[in-house]
């Protein structure tokens, strides 16, 4: 036997049929340092624009609801002067009906003193 059979024949015995002397391992994959940079800006730009789009959301609300406050305090201090004006109105003709009204004399005009 030569140097060269030997050392192949030594080898079979632990190789097994139809698998592969070599084993790769699967590596995992790491993301360097400029990756995870990039990934948490785009993901602090995101929450950045949410928070915009809430912030923008909640003043046009704001907007709407002071307009219709504004509108509500023209429409009481419009029907505060309809109440004065009815009260008023009913209180002429109350007058003119009542029985000390009619008992009263109706006084005709004087003339002026002159000096």
């Amino acid at each position: 036997m030569t140097y060269s059979s030997s050392l192949a024949s030594n080898r079979s015995k632990y190789r097994v049929r139809n698998q592969n002397t070599v084993k790769f391992q699967a590596r995992t994959k790491v993301l360097g340092p400029v990756s995870n940079t990039i990934i948490l800006l785009v993901l602090g730009c995101l929450l950045l624009l949410l928070y915009l789009t809430q912030v923008t959301k909640t003043n046009a609300y704001g907007y709407q609801i002071n307009n219709l406050q504004q509108q509500q305090s023209k429409l009481k201090a419009e029907h505060d002067d309809l109440a004065v004006t009815s009260a008023r109105l009913q209180s002429m003709s109350r007058t003119q009906n009542s029985s000390v009204a009619k008992s009263m004399v109706s006084a005709s005009p004087t003339t002026t003193v002159h000096n």
